[in-house]
């Protein structure tokens, strides 16, 4: 071995000396320290006793209905009964044909953002309709709507005015109210236009509800096969309110057929049957009853509830009266109160009024009927105001 060999030797050595005399330094030290809690924890002897694991309490969702009535543009912000609403929908807004949306000028959106102030101090939720019958322009809304979410280009400016709005106004959520899709192209475009709009109010906490025909003739009550729904869009709404009224124009004018109790039966059952079907849920459902009288003379105008009740409160409960040299029928407070009850035994989500600028005040309101009914029967509207999304 010569000196170079044994000088590495020694190196070795005294590395690997020092090394031990470090680990018992350290490992002394250490020891007359704390160990952190998590170290405790792992080296803690087990306890001989096993106790029992418990669920945590599962709270109850409180049972509740809406009740949402739908407001026109031109009403006072200040007639509207917030307290017993559970959505207001302000209506309307127009499409236009490359997917822009038109306000009824100034006067409606200083209304919309009123509804809104109100609303909040009541915890009642607004959402803007789009569509109706009639257009701005002039003529039926269908003839501007369709092409609106016929091209994907357009369909895409429309989500993205809608979406918009309802972000800088503080909406709760969007109404669509094409009326009405009148073949299978028609009825695929609005499926996408729902699901296209859906995916983007959702993800904000925003609803979206859709206003759908009965889909029964008044007068033979029978499907009405000309209007077409895909079922796949109700999956993506949070709301389908049923227009069960203005049957008077089905066949022959007969203002009787605005919305009997026969007729609505028959609405509820084929949606209730659609529902099961199709394996929706059934709470989406919202059931539509007018708060406007018919004339049995066409010539005459339409008048609303709160006219009947101004004239003669006493006929709050009945469904005719006369007036104007003319018979007016209607839905009074005895009738409202059956169609809730019919709602309400088919699983239905609540009911929904057209509209609440026609209703009368106090005792007598239609929308009190509803509420105090819903009340009644344990399903209160409780106002669960963040949306759930979907």
């Amino acid at each position: 071995m010569n000196k170079r060999h044994l000088l590495l030797g020694l190196v070795i050595g005294v590395t690997f000396i020092g090394g031990i005399l470090t680990g018992v330094i350290f490992t002394n030290n250490n020891e007359k320290q704390d160990r952190p809690n998590t170290q405790i924890l792992e080296d803690a002897p087990k306890s001989a006793i096993k106790p029992n694991s418990k669920e945590l309490p599962k709270l109850k969702k409180a049972s509740s209905k809406v009740l949402i009535g739908y407001v026109q543009d031109f009403r006072d912000p200040n007639m509207v009964d917030y307290s017993k609403l559970t959505h207001v929908i302000f209506s309307f807004v127009h499409p236009t044909k490359d997917g822009g949306i038109l306000f009824n000028g100034d006067p409606a959106l200083k209304n919309l953002r009123a509804v809104v102030k109100n609303a909040k101090k009541h915890d009642t939720k607004v959402m803007l309709a789009i569509g109706g019958w009639y257009h701005i322009k002039g003529g039926e809304s269908y003839n501007y709507f369709k092409p609106a979410i016929s091209d994907p280009k357009s369909r895409a400016k429309l989500v993205k005015e809608l979406t918009n709005i309802a972000v800088r106004e503080n909406l709760d959520g969007i109404d669509i109210d094409f009326e009405h899709p009148r073949s299978t192209e028609d009825a695929q475009n609005l499926s996408a236009f729902a699901k296209e709009l859906s995916a983007q109010l959702h993800p904000k906490k925003k609803e979206l509800s859709i206003a759908v025909y009965s889909k029964i003739h008044a007068v033979t009550l029978t499907e009405v096969a000309f209007i077409q729904y895909d079922p796949s869009m109700f999956k993506t709404v949070d709301h389908v309110n049923i227009m069960a009224y203005d049957g008077q124009y089905d066949g022959s004018y007969n203002a009787a057929n605005l919305s009997p109790y026969p007729y609505t039966e028959k609405i509820v059952n084929y949606w209730t049957n659609l529902f099961e079907t199709q394996k929706l849920s059934k709470e989406k459902l919202v059931l539509g009853v007018p708060s406007y009288a018919t004339p049995e003379d066409p010539k005459i105008k339409q008048v609303s509830f709160a006219a009947i009740i101004n004239n003669n409160p006493a006929n709050a409960g009945k469904d005719t009266v006369q007036m104007n040299g003319t018979t007016y029928h209607y839905n009074g407070g005895v009738t409202m109160i059956k169609k809730t009850r019919l709602a309400l035994d088919h699983g239905f989500g609540g009911m929904m009024m057209w509209e609440v600028g026609l209703d009368a005040q106090g005792s007598h309101s239609l929308t009190g009927t509803i509420f105090t009914e819903l009340k009644a029967s344990g399903k209160e509207p409780v106002k669960y105001y963040t949306a759930k999304g979907y």
